[in-house]
């Protein structure tokens, strides 16, 4: 359950790619975005949809595009998603909603038009009776709608329209974004990235065979691929939850093992008191802190005794973090 929030256990509905809306979705009201993150200035839109939709009588939706428009228009340009689909699904899944809406970003609603994009699209292929975005939302072919073109059109269909305000961090003047939170977690500054986000960063993936270095170390590793992340290599202390529900905590290295091989980025992680065998199983891993960076060790031996130390610097800021988790 998200921090907070008592209507996180309320059924939610996730209507994907180009299935049609269910009928626990009809008339919905939704915030709309790509919502990469699912960060603090995200979640006042989530509060936004929910009290559009408290006053309506209608479902609160999130309504979001796959691929993200981004990746659609400059494909082989390599982009660090802070939240893939799945994770938002699961972060959704905590902030008391009705449901998710995904569509496909193609080359046909690439080239809709703006009032096509409300009255055909928001109106009429998907129902909505209302809408909330942020105030830099654009649409429409060519980015030509805007939030002020948006209110207009949503008046001549009939329907709710709210626009949110910029966020920022308590005290701070620049609002939060996606951007800044990327740009923490490539200095490696995972609790600037949590305090923005809201609750501890994670990734998901499958454990898959390494070279089974870490086990001769005495470190045996849960090892896991992360395309195109702009996590800064180091080491940190995580939190991870195992296929089966479970938590436990680690202490995980993101980088290119210099001491050794140099080779593809890699996550590999540590858990403590852990011994079962997790080839092919899918999991969650959350960062809570930074410990160190990547460094090259003279000998296996010198790194096998930072290791110990890095553990428990691990345990030590586990044992002190109070971050809200999504996963739990």
């Amino acid at each position: 359950m998200a921090p907070g929030d008592d209507t996180a256990a309320r059924p939610f509905t996730i209507c994907r790619a180009d299935a049609p809306v269910p009928p626990a979705l009809a008339g919905a009201v939704a915030a709309i975005g790509n919502f990469d993150g699912v960060h603090l200035g995200h979640r006042v839109l989530v509060e936004g949809v929910r009290a559009e939709a408290r006053a309506a009588g209608r479902p609160a939706v999130i309504l979001t595009f796959e691929p993200h428009p981004r990746a659609y228009f400059t494909p082989d340009a390599p982009m660090f998603r802070l939240t893939g689909l799945a994770a938002k699904e699961i972060v959704f899944a905590h902030l008391g909603l009705d449901g998710l809406i995904v569509r496909r970003f193609d080359g046909a609603l690439a080239a809709t038009g703006a009032r096509a994009f409300v009255l055909d699209f928001l109106k009429g292929a998907l129902g909505l009776s209302g809408v909330v975005v942020g105030h830099d939302f654009h649409f429409g072919r060519g980015r030509e709608g805007t939030p002020a073109i948006l209110a207009e059109l949503c008046r001549e269909a009939g329907m709710r329209c709210r626009i949110v305000a910029p966020v920022a961090l308590g005290g701070e003047t620049e609002p939060v974004s996606s951007s800044a939170i990327r740009a923490a977690l490539a200095a490696g500054d995972i609790v600037r990235a949590n305090a923005l986000l809201g609750y501890r960063w994670f990734v998901l993936g499958a454990v898959r065979h390494g070279d089974k270095r870490g086990r001769q170390l005495g470190f045996p590793t849960a090892n896991m691929m992360l395309p195109d992340c702009g996590l800064a290599h180091g080491i940190y202390a995580v939190r991870v939850r195992l296929a089966s529900g479970d938590f436990r905590d680690g202490v995980a290295s993101y980088g290119r093992r210099p001491t050794f091989d140099d080779g593809a980025p890699l996550l590999e992680t540590y858990l403590f008191n852990f011994s079962d065998d997790l080839y092919g199983q899918d999991i969650a891993v959350e960062f809570v802190g930074h410990i160190r960076g990547e460094e090259r060790f003279a000998s296996a031996d010198a790194l096998v005794e930072r290791m110990h130390v890095d553990a428990a610097m691990a345990r030590a800021l586990l044992a002190r973090d109070e971050t809200p988790s999504m996963l739990t």
